[in-house]
Order: structure tokens, then sequence, then C-alpha cells
């Protein structure tokens, strides 16, 4: 099962962040076949860290809490709060490294899916080659959406437009977005 875990930092805690650094990085080395996306938001410049994503292949949701409750940021205090989501991949793409992103995001009440709701959204036919991730947020019985969450090669009110149509689809509405800058994870 995918899940998308997204873990807020404290506030003040860059320097904590340097030092808990490698115990963070050897922790999720433990989870590198099964990570799809990952990496941290950033403040509006893009220069400080704000928070931790990463799309993750887990057995179930109480796995899904545990990746998130047992990583070294939790464990030492650094972060405010976490959330863990049953994620259905729509598209993947590998992130460029040295290109500004954004992470949108959104989350509404349950909605029941109807049939096709993901078929009727193709990347292939998606002529913006800006996104680079997509995930619509489903329960855990995939029985209805919740939210979405979208990587994107733009700045964040750029960003956000490129998603909004598809949110507003998954919804069945209007839907406030979030957009915060992230940049792609990881050792390598």
């Amino acid at each position: 099962m995918t899940f998308y875990v997204h873990a807020q930092d404290r506030p003040g805690v860059a320097d904590q962040l340097l030092e808990f650094g490698e115990e963070h990085w050897s922790y999720m080395d433990r989870f590198d076949g099964r990570l799809i996306l990952r990496g941290p938001t950033l403040s509006d410049d893009g220069e400080e860290h704000t928070g931790s994503v990463h799309i993750v292949d887990l057995a179930d949701r109480a796995a899904a809490e545990r990746f998130a409750t047992e990583e070294p940021y939790w464990r030492a205090g650094l972060y405010q709060g976490f959330t863990a989501v049953r994620a259905e991949v729509l598209l993947r793409r590998e992130p460029a490294a040295d290109a500004p992103y954004t992470l949108v995001t959104a989350q509404w009440p349950a909605r029941p899916r109807t049939p096709g709701d993901a078929e009727q959204w193709s990347p292939d036919a998606e002529p913006d080659g800006r996104l680079s991730f997509v995930a619509v947020l489903v329960d855990d019985d995939r029985e209805s959406t919740t939210g979405v969450v979208a990587a994107v090669r733009a700045l964040p009110d750029e960003a956000r437009s490129l998603v909004q149509s598809l949110a507003d689809r998954f919804s069945g509405g209007p839907t406030p977005l979030t957009a915060r800058r992230w940049q792609r994870g990881g050792r390598n």
C-alpha cells in the first residue's frame, strides 16, 4: 500500500535537524526500495526546511504510522505533527535535482469514488511536463477520495494553477489548495 506521509517541523529547529541528520538518513536507508518520492518542504524563499514528505509503500496504516513516529526527527521532538494517508499514484516522473518545485496538496471530506475517476485523468494526455508526481489520497478502503498531492516543477502560484482542475474533479467542486516549496530528497 502506498502512503503519503508529511511531517511539519516545529519552529526554530534548523540546527537540531542538522544534528540528527545522519540518524534520519540511516533510518530512511532502511526504506530505500520502497520510497517513491521524498524531500523537504521549504519556506517561501526556498531557504528554510519546514517539513518532510515521503510517498512510501508499506504494509498497512499501522506501518505508515510507525514509519512516521519512529523517524529520528519525530522521536527527537522536531516535528509538530504528521499526516499519513493512503495514496494512489497517477503519475510518477523523476523530479529534476536542480529545478524549483512546489508540493501542491488538498484535503477534503471523504467523497465516494465514481467508476473511472482516476482513468478520467490520463497523464499520457497531459501536455504539461512540469507535473512530476500526482497521487489521489483515498480512505483505507479505497472507496472515497480525500485529497490530492502533486509535485510540480514551478513556483507556488503557477503550480497551484496546474493542479486546480484535477483537484476540483476528484473533490467534486472548487477546492482550496496548499502550495509549499519542495525539493527532491535522498542521499543521491
